[in-house]
């Protein structure tokens, strides 16, 4: 058995992690390793049980309670969302299933704070109205937040109750969870772990509004997440979440989207999990059905990718014989550019890539409500080309030891982050 002690903390000073907790499940075994602190600004040492920021995972957490009331016959995936939520002003012909695979065409990151009442998520769902439609419905790929938001919202309309009561009462109590919340007067009941900009400063507001609840506000301990990720390797209802439904823009070691979980192709076997981002918290989960690996990775900074990526191929390489691919790099080549040059924006950003020099940038800045939890509302990346040398497909990096990120370019669009951006 290796030193996972003596590893997670090598590795997270090597890419200037303040914390983490990595989380294990070899059959039938769990491990769990702390590392580090969980604020610089008060030293207070990350334990088994402190509890992170689990970001976009909790959308796997809202999908199992989809396909639960489906099961018990109170919905259909393909029902049109409108049939549950008349009152949601969006396109008529979008199903609860393009919600689940984010092919809803909705413009997917509103952001907006609607308060903190139990009614924040009924709320939110009435902006929608001002909500952009990027593609017509299954059509495309774009990742979208606000699809989950609105799945959270049948989720209250058919239980009678808030997405939280709902997210206690399906899955935290059944599954015996005493370490998973998702409001901050819950969170400090417990050792809850704060972000960290790359730079290693805390960050100066903990949490996304309370709205995006359905989308990536579960706060939870590493142990908590093993035990809903063996929900889903060993009870067999949930096995059509695995199913391939969509396919997933290219650039990614991720093949497909199934109802949620994304499904991994490394050299052959497949995995599936998620990944999570919130303020500087940034949280992986991976599981191997059929090696029974599961491993979760919770961290408390903005570098926890490059993280990841090295303790997931030690974890995976050794229970597994399996690694993750290498992501694209770039390619020391002269390509056209023009035609790329431009302003693109969606809900809460706005791209401009622009040339200085012999420097292409890709400048991204915070719009609208984002501004109210962007720490650095303007970040510069250095665009470099890569395969197919077509003049638009690239790749940057947040600093010299993060893993590349895949930029696509057409003519009416920006590809970056699983997002459709259109050119404005």
């Amino acid at each position: 058995m290796p030193d996972w002690t003596s590893r997670l903390a090598r590795l997270a000073a090597d890419h200037a992690v303040p914390g983490a907790v990595l989380g294990l499940w070899v059959d039938g075994e769990e491990t769990i390793t702390p590392y580090g602190v969980l604020n610089r600004a008060t030293g207070v040492e990350v334990t088994a049980d402190t509890l992170f920021q689990i970001g976009s995972i909790s959308k796997a957490w809202t999908a199992t309670m989809i396909v639960q009331l489906a099961a018990e016959g109170r919905l259909s995936l393909d029902d049109h969302v409108l049939q549950l939520l008349p009152e949601a002003s969006i396109d008529e012909r979008i199903t609860v299933r393009h919600l689940l695979t984010h092919t809803s065409g909705l413009d997917g990151d509103v952001f907006t704070d609607t308060g903190r009442g139990d009614d924040c998520v009924a709320k939110y769902v009435a902006l929608l109205a001002d909500a952009d439609q990027l593609f017509e419905p299954g059509t495309a790929y774009s990742y979208c937040n606000a699809g989950f938001v609105l799945l959270g919202r049948i989720i209250e309309v058919l239980d009678g109750r808030s997405w939280d009561e709902s997210l206690h009462a399906r899955i935290t109590t059944p599954l015996d969870l005493h370490s998973t919340v998702t409001l901050p007067e819950e969170a400090i009941l417990h050792r809850a772990a704060v972000g960290h900009l790359a730079d290693g400063t805390p960050v100066s507001t903990w949490q996304l509004p309370r709205s995006l609840g359905p989308a990536g506000l579960i706060t939870a301990s590493a142990s908590d997440v093993l035990r809903f990720a063996r929900l889903h390797l060993e009870d067999e209802s949930y096995a059509a979440m695995r199913e391939p439904q969509v396919e997933y823009p290219a650039g990614s070691d991720i093949g497909h989207v199934g109802l949620t979980w994304r499904l991994y192709d490394w050299s052959g076997h497949q995995l599936f999990g998620h990944d999570g981002s919130t303020i500087s918290q940034l949280a992986y989960l991976r599981i191997h059905p059929e090696a029974r690996v599961a491993m979760v990775l919770l961290t408390n900074s903005a570098n926890g990718n490059a993280l990841f990526e090295a303790v997931a191929t030690e974890v995976f390489t050794q229970y597994a014989e399996v690694a993750p691919p290498p992501a694209p790099e770039p390619v020391d080549a002269v390509v056209p550019t023009d035609a790329i040059l431009g302003s693109y924006e969606r809900a809460g950003i706005r791209i401009d890539a622009t040339r200085e020099g012999d420097r292409l940038l890709l400048t991204e800045n915070a719009t609208g409500a984002r501004l109210a939890f962007a720490e650095n509302p303007v970040v510069e990346h250095e665009l470099h080309p890569t395969t197919p040398l077509d003049g638009n497909h690239y790749v940057y990096r947040t600093a010299p030891d993060q893993p590349w990120t895949p930029v696509t370019f057409t003519p009416t669009h920006l590809l970056a982050w699983g997002r459709v951006t259109p050119r404005v």
